[in-house]
Formats: C-alpha cells, structure tokens, sequence
C-alpha cells in the first residue's frame, strides 16, 4: 500500500499542530501582535517565497507532463505574491534588503537541498509547504484588522483548491515509489512541520 497525504496528517497529529498553531497566529487573530514582530515575520515570509519560488521551479524541471498545469498556475501566482509582499513592504515603510534570520535560512536550504530528491519527496514537500499556510491562517478563525488580508490571501477557497490538487498530484506520485522513496517523503514531511513550527517562532526574535 503506497503513502499517501492524508496518512501522514493522520500519523502525526500533533508535530502538525505545532506547525500550524502559534501564538502568533492567535495574537494576528487577536489583534495583539506587536507591530515588529508582525514586520519581522512579513520581511522573512518574503525571502522565505524567493526561495520558493526556486523549489517550485525545480519541482516542475522533475514532475510528469500531466503536473505541470497545476505546478505552472502555482508559479503564476507566485509571481504576484512577490509583488504583493513588496507592496505590503512598501506600505509599512520596511526594507526588503535584509540578512535572513536562521530560521529562515535553514528553511531555504532545506528546500535548496531537495532539488535531488526523487520526484515523489519534492511533491509532497511541496503539498505540506503550502497546506501548512492554509490551514494555519484558517485555524484561528477570523483575523482582526489589519491581518484579515494576510488570512484570506491564504486561507481562502481557491487556494485550499489548490492545495487539494498538489495533495493528489503527490499521492499520484507516490503510487509506484519504492519504500525507500516513501520514507524520504515522510522524513520531508515531519522536516517542513519543524521547519514551520520554527518560522512562526522567529517573528518573536530579533537578530
């Protein structure tokens, strides 16, 4: 029996609850972020999606020809998420030409690092990376302003769509992987959990 997404959110209940469930989310809900750490998370979420944005363009140089329709709308959409941040940047009157915080850097990496992985371990790294944004800006419930914006760009219906298909694109790709392939996927899995649970973190810490 082949892996499959939903059996790795069933397995791991709870390392995915850290990664989707922070206090910064609940004070973005709450309205009680302080204006820095929302400003440093922004900053850091922006070079977090350059190298993205990279992952996501390896992942297509690897898929199957019947996955590049979804993988090339993500990229479209990519390219206005970097102009969105930039706006938001603009807004709040933040310089983009900041050092990485470790978090961060350890997150790009990671993805850097999976450019040789077997096609079926990037899909699902890809699937996590971007459930974790949608269920983790959901899960607070309704954001007070001014992060109800940030919580509907990633929690909206269209973007759980999305989601839903690089779920199936990744348990497609899972179907014929060798056992060893599998445990690669789910290594990446609980990696990108911890990865997520430390990129929440950040917002609070200033280096």
């Amino acid at each position: 029996m082949s892996l499959t997404c939903q059996q790795l959110l069933d397995k791991y209940p709870q390392k995915w609850k850290a990664a989707i469930s922070h206090p910064f989310l609940d004070n973005c809900s709450a309205g009680t972020i302080k204006p820095e750490q929302f400003n440093t998370w922004l900053v850091q979420d922006y070079l977090f999606v350059i190298e993205f944005t990279r992952f996501l363009a390896q992942g297509l140089a690897s898929a199957p020809v019947e996955h590049f329709d979804v993988l090339l709308g993500g990229l479209h959409a990519i390219k206005d998420e970097l102009q969105w941040f930039q706006t938001k940047a603009k807004e709040r009157q933040l310089s983009l030409d900041v050092p990485k915080q470790a978090a961060c850097q350890a997150y790009g990496e990671y993805m850097a690092g999976l450019a040789n992985a077997p096609y079926p371990v990037q899909a699902v790294a890809l699937w996590a990376i971007e459930i974790a944004y949608n269920q983790a800006w959901q899960l607070p419930g309704k954001m007070a302003a001014p992060y109800l914006e940030f919580a509907e760009r990633w929690g909206n219906s269209q973007f759980s769509e999305y989601v839903q298909l690089l779920g199936k694109q990744a348990d497609a790709a899972l179907e014929n992987a060798t056992p060893q392939v599998q445990q690669q996927a789910e290594d990446a899995f609980l990696k990108i959990a911890e990865l997520e649970k430390d990129f929440w973190q950040m917002a609070y810490k200033t280096e």
